[in-house]
């Protein structure tokens, strides 16, 4: 009998050593384990361990809140239960070699505050459905194969802070919507396939510290409000087609430290934002 009672304690025991999340959650990660060819990761995963034991697995109340994989070798493409994650908070799977499409299904994580997948081989477009993120604070897409436009739909994140698109292959406009993240600090847009006039609008970004669209195909005057932002630091705008001469704007943004302009903006008669063009 006593040996029966040792027996029964050890399994409690056991029971209660060990995170226990829900198997949906369990079950996603092992989807992403696979198709992301976990064999071959450099820092894997033993299925038949405990979950709390996976390498980058972050559990908070039984639930999984944080999967870190950055540098680890992934390959394949991200599996579409990927949405079972429900209390994920962050997903970092950077630099690593993840192609395929973004599934629209990552957009059903809406308590994530940070989606990073920068530095992988990752193509198709931003789903539009991305405005269900509406906790996300950075989304860090850059050097990728990212293609079509920015979606309009990202204007609705109110409580991002960081977006950088950086060094893809994005085509269309700069939206106007993008003027409604108050909290932007960080856009990030270089080395893309922009076109057009920057958003009239894109001084009311109050909180921006880095404006960076160099290596596009923008064009036009920049819009008086670019005046109005405070508190950028980082400007960077060469290789595109702005006209007029923005050398005096430098004076104009009292913290700035990086100010970078093709030289054809230092010359001729000074810009001095009297007129507004806007063709969003």
């Amino acid at each position: 009998m006593k040996t029966f009672y040792t027996f029964l304690f050890s399994l409690l025991f056991t029971a209660v050593s060990f995170a226990s999340i829900p198997q949906i959650q369990k079950d996603a990660l092992i989807d992403l384990y696979n198709s992301t060819e976990g064999k071959n990761w450099k820092k894997g995963w033993d299925l038949n361990s405990d979950v709390s034991s996976w390498y980058g697995v972050s559990i908070k109340n039984d639930n999984v809140v944080a999967v870190k994989l950055m540098f680890n070798n992934l390959q394949g493409e991200l599996s579409k239960s990927i949405k079972n994650l429900q209390f994920l908070e962050v997903l970092d799977l950077s630099f690593n070699s993840i192609g395929g499409q973004l599934p629209e299904e990552i957009t059903e994580l809406t308590n994530l505050q940070a989606l990073r997948l920068y530095s992988n081989k990752i193509e198709g477009t931003i789903p539009r459905s991305v405005k269900k993120l509406v906790n996300l604070k950075s989304l860090e897409l850059y050097n990728n194969d990212l293609t079509g436009v920015i979606p309009a739909e990202l204007g609705d994140l109110t409580k991002l802070e960081n977006l950088t698109l950086s060094s893809n292959q994005l085509t269309g406009k700069l939206p106007n919507s993008i003027a409604q993240i108050k909290s932007l600090k960080v856009l990030s847009l270089f080395d893309n396939n922009l076109i057009g006039n920057l958003p009239s609008n894109i001084g009311d970004l109050a909180s921006l510290e880095e404006l960076i669209l160099a290596n596009n195909s923008f064009f036009g005057q920049l819009p008086v409000s670019i005046a109005k932002l405070d508190n950028l630091n980082t400007l960077v705008l060469g290789n595109n087609n702005f006209t007029g001469n923005y050398a005096s704007l430098k004076a104009e943004l009292p913290n700035i430290k990086t100010f970078e302009i093709d030289i054809s903006n230092t010359k001729g008669q000074l810009a001095t934002f009297d007129e507004e063009v806007d063709d969003n």
